[in-house]
Parts: C-alpha cells; sequence; structure tokens
C-alpha cells in the first residue's frame, strides 16, 4: 500500500496573490486541483495526506470539499523536508502494509495518474527520484532554471540534489533538474527524516537532501524519469503564463 503526501504549505507571495499558491486559477481552476484529479484517477490513495499551514488550512480544505483528503498542519514552515516530517505521524497511522510513501506538490498541475500509478508501484530501494532532463534552459525550459540539480557520480548513480541557490556554476550547466517528487519505503524515510538539518543558504530543511543521507549509507536510490511537460511546476506569474499555454 502507498500513502501520497501533498505538500501545499506555500503562500502566494511570488505569484502577487493574497491566495495560497496551490489555489491560484490556472485557466481558472486552482492548480491543485489538477494534481488531485490524477490522484485520485490513479487509485494508489483513496485518501491522500495535505500538508498546510496552519494561515490556509480552513480555505484549502474548503477549495477541495469534493475530494476526499487527510490534513496535517506544519507549523512554522521551515521547507520541504520539515513538511514530510510533520507529516510523519499521519504515515504510521495508516494501515500497517504501508510500504511506499510517494511525496507530490499542489503547485505541479500536468502530472499524470499513470506516472503517480508507476511512481508508488516501485518497491524496492530505500527512496526514487523523478528527475526531468531538458536539451537547455531556453523557451518554456526556462521554468526549470531554478530548480535542484541530480548530480551523479562517474557510473551514473544519483548521489545527491544540490539546490539551485546552494549550487556552483558548473552544476548550474546540469540539464537533469529535480521537480521534487521522490518515493520513499517508509520504513526508511520514518528511520531517516530526523537527520535532516538545515546547513544550507535558505536555512531549510530540504526533502531532496534524504538523497545525499541515502547514498551515503550505501542504499540504493533509483530514478524514474519524466517528461519536461507533466513536471512543470508553477512559482511566478510568468510560469503561470506559460503553462497555460502548455494546457490550450
Amino acid at each position: 500500500m502507498t500513502r501520497i503526501v501533498i505538500l501545499a504549505a506555500g503562500k502566494g507571495t511570488r505569484m502577487n496573490s493574497e491566495l495560497p499558491k496551490v489555489l491560484v486559477p490556472l485557466n481558472g481552476r486552482p492548480m491543485i486541483k489538477y494534481l488531485m484529479d490524477e490522484v485520485v484517477a490513479s487509485g494508489v490513495d483513496v485518501k491522500p495526506i495535505i500538508v498546510v499551514s496552519p494561515a490556509n488550512i480552513e480555505v484549502i480544505s474548503s477549495a477541495l470539499s469534493e475530494y476526499e483528503a487527510e490534513y496535517v498542519v506544519q507549523t512554522n514552515p521551515s521547507g520541504t523536508g520539515h513538511a514530510v516530517a510533520a507529516a510523519r505521524e499521519a504515515i504510521m497511522a495508516g494501515d500497517e502494509q504501508t510500504d511506499n510513501v510517494v511525496v507530490l506538490y499542489g503547485d505541479h498541475p500536468f502530472l499524470k495518474s499513470e506516472s503517480i500509478k508507476k511512481f508508488s508501484d516501485i518497491k524496492v530501494d530505500a527512496l526514487t527520484v523523478a528527475p526531468t532532463t531538458l536539451p537547455d534552459f531556453e523557451g518554456w525550459h526556462q521554468n526549470f532554471y531554478h530548480w535542484g540539480r541530480i548530480v551523479q557520480g562517474l557510473d551514473g548513480a544519483v548521489e545527491r540534489i544540490v539546490e539551485f541557490k546552494d549550487a556552483s556554476d558548473e552544476e548550474k550547466m546540469i540539464t537533469s533538474v529535480n521537480p521534487g517528487f521522490m518515493r520513499f519505503n517508509k520504513d526508511w524515510l520514518i528511520l531517516n527524516i530526523a537527520k535532516l538539518d538545515d546547513h544550507n543558504k535558505a536555512q531549510e530543511f530540504y526533502l531532496t537532501d534524504m538523497v545525499k543521507i541515502a547514498f551515503e549509507a550505501g542504499d540504493k536510490v533509483s530514478t524514474i524519469s519524466i517528461e519536461p511537460h507533466e513536471a512543470m511546476g508553477i512559482n511566478s506569474q510568468e510560469e503561470l503564463k506559460i503553462a497555460e499555454g502548455l494546457l490550450n
């Protein structure tokens, strides 16, 4: 069994909106609803966990009243790793048969149910990441430029994911980027999530640092590629306009 965790605590500041970011309309519809429809269609988790903030739980739960969901409040949001840690009790309280945890983002409206199902079906390895590889950062691919980069060793194994603001000039040239979708073995996640620290420029707990934790422990990190259109997220009005063009 797989639990799905959707991160949705972000504010709409960069979107120039008073709405929580995931409720900003995409072609007149809150962007998170596109993702929720695909989660429902995948049949993976009938009641996904949605991580929200104290300030937005009411407006988000109201907007998503047509869906079954379990809400977890992330108090004092401090990054994506902190958000998943906030959902730890909800994950552990689930069915004992739960073996996988899939983490998705409410501002990624193009992810399809087939990919969610494929991701959740992976039963081996500590964790799986879903990189997308770009030919360049031109045109609409510019949306991906400020994403984290997938750093691989000489053997092609994933060693770590470096966030853009922490990346060197050389690392910024890497065109294999991280949409953020991750699949964890539940027991491995619960055992290791507390090892995250905030020793980075943003002083946040990055979920992506779980890759480094796994690599340094000798635990397997697998990958499942996703094409750029499906991987795209929305973080600004400019990106929203590009997304609206791709949706039409």
